[in-house]
């Protein structure tokens, strides 16, 4: 009577008592373990002491006026302060502009924040200086965020331009109160304590975007939702596609199944796995506009417009992951996701801003398609859509991509056919293989069996 259970004479006690066993598992998922946390903790720890040249605008608008007898301009001048800063503090790059230019450049995502001083600045400050008020208007500086750059890019800006105006308030404040002292002005205890601060400073969104987009974060998540259903869908094309043309096992739980397998070129197999892609992502990029717009109601425009960025950003990521699996085979997948995940997301920019980024970063900036698609999606909802704001150097390097994915999956799979490096299965697989190879094939493999516990302990 034969056993339930059938021993096929090898335990899982000898397979782990095998060195060659643990070798290739352990040093791969200890080699990407450290490299995760080299590469993720890396590029976020020191976002202040990393920050260099982040820019804001500086915008006068004051009309200037007489001050103790003297024609100024005391708005130009605090710009003009403010700007010099800028020689010897490389974090912040103050750029001094027009009204208009500082709203197009928080409208394109140039500048993550600006200071305004008003017209009536000058005139304001000189009655400071002549009133015996108890308390006198305060002349007022605003600070204009723009939270479409990113929450933590607003932030920064937000916070570099509050200090700096608040610098210049207790600059100006030295030089009143030394010139209402000289005049011999009296003024009470109140008024000197406004004499010694006399702007105030208020903070105002000059660029808004909608209460539904995360803070500013909704792109950098919409555009890591294109990336992950690129690659995660290549890997499942790519594995279910080897598992239909049976050059892969094909298991569900219990049940384990592998088809004949079909006489397929690498080339050939390459083009198949690259139209699912192409195919399966319109579909979710109309899923997940859906599921975001539709029905967690992200705040969005110019859909029709964001539909085929998604289709082509998608479809580019997907094709690029089969190029590398079609490449460099099983360790493709590995690639492709330090490729498209591990070096992407530290390097888009959207979470920490690329100014607060480590040099090593900024340099993946250039290329890594998360700062690419992430800058793509965030002149879409935050921008207009507008092409200098991030779109056409989103479309150029999706093209780029595109272009450089096909040539490395073409190159690669029509050089490994020239050489007859086919896809190897074994023998009773091979196309045309009658009953008699079949019985062989049981043969051969309770052979294998019986020989397994010397191979394993060997």
């Amino acid at each position: 009577m034969k056993p339930l259970v059938p021993s096929y004479g090898v335990t899982a006690r000898q397979v782990l008592g095998n060195p060659r066993v643990w070798i290739l598992p352990t040093v791969l998922v200890g080699v990407v373990s450290f490299l995760l946390s080299m590469l993720y903790m890396g590029g976020i720890l020191n976002p202040r002491t990393d920050l260099d040249r982040l820019p804001v605008a500086l915008v006068n608008l004051d009309r200037g006026g007489a001050v103790n007898g003297h024609q100024e301009n005391l708005g130009a001048q605090i710009t003009a302060g403010i700007a010099a800063t800028a020689a010897t503090d490389h974090r912040t790059d103050w750029q001094v502009l027009s009204a208009e230019e500082a709203r197009d450049r928080m409208a394109s995502d140039k500048v993550y924040g600006t200071i305004e001083v008003p017209e009536n600045f000058t005139t304001a400050i000189a009655g400071l200086a002549t009133t015996g008020q108890q308390s006198p208007p305060r002349p007022v500086m605003r600070v204009l965020t723009n939270p479409g750059a990113g929450s933590l890019a607003s932030s920064f800006a937000s916070t570099a331009a509050q200090q700096a105006s608040h610098q210049a308030s207790q600059q100006l404040g030295q030089k009143l109160t030394e010139a209402v002292h000289a005049a011999g002005v009296p003024t009470s205890s109140a008024a000197a304590l406004m004499l010694a601060d006399p702007v105030t400073v208020t903070v105002d969104v000059g660029h808004p975007i909608g209460s539904h987009s995360g803070l500013g974060l909704s792109a950098f998540y919409y555009a890591l939702l294109l990336v992950m259903s690129g690659f995660l869908g290549a890997n499942i094309i790519g594995n279910g596609v080897d598992a239909a043309l049976g050059y892969a096992d094909n298991e569900v739980g219990p049940w384990h199944t592998r088809r004949r397998a079909v006489p397929i070129t690498r080339t050939r197999t390459f083009v198949v796995k690259s139209t699912m892609s192409l195919a399966l992502a319109a579909l979710t990029s109309g899923l997940i506009m859906v599921a975001t717009i539709g029905l967690l109601g992200m705040d969005a425009d110019h859909l029709p417009l964001l539909f085929l960025f998604s289709f082509c950003a998608s479809a580019a990521v997907g094709l690029g992951v089969q190029a590398i699996n079609a490449a460099f085979g099983g360790l493709g997948q590995l690639i492709s996701m330090f490729v498209f995940i591990v070096l992407a997301l530290p390097s888009s920019g959207a979470t920490i801003p690329l100014q607060a980024l480590p040099t090593f970063y900024r340099f993946l900036a250039h290329f890594e398609p998360m700062r690419q698609l992430s800058d793509g999606v965030r002149a879409i909802l935050y921008f207009d859509a507008r092409a200098d704001a991030g779109l056409t150097r989103a479309w150029t390097m999706i093209g780029i991509g595109t272009v450089l994915a096909l040539i490395l999956g073409f190159g690669m799979t029509a050089y490994y056919d020239r050489k007859g490096l086919r896809r190897l299965v074994p023998e009773w697989q091979q196309p045309g293989a009658d009953a008699a190879g079949e019985s062989s094939r049981e043969g051969k493999s309770e052979r294998n069996e019986e020989g397994g516990e010397a191979a394993v302990s060997g």
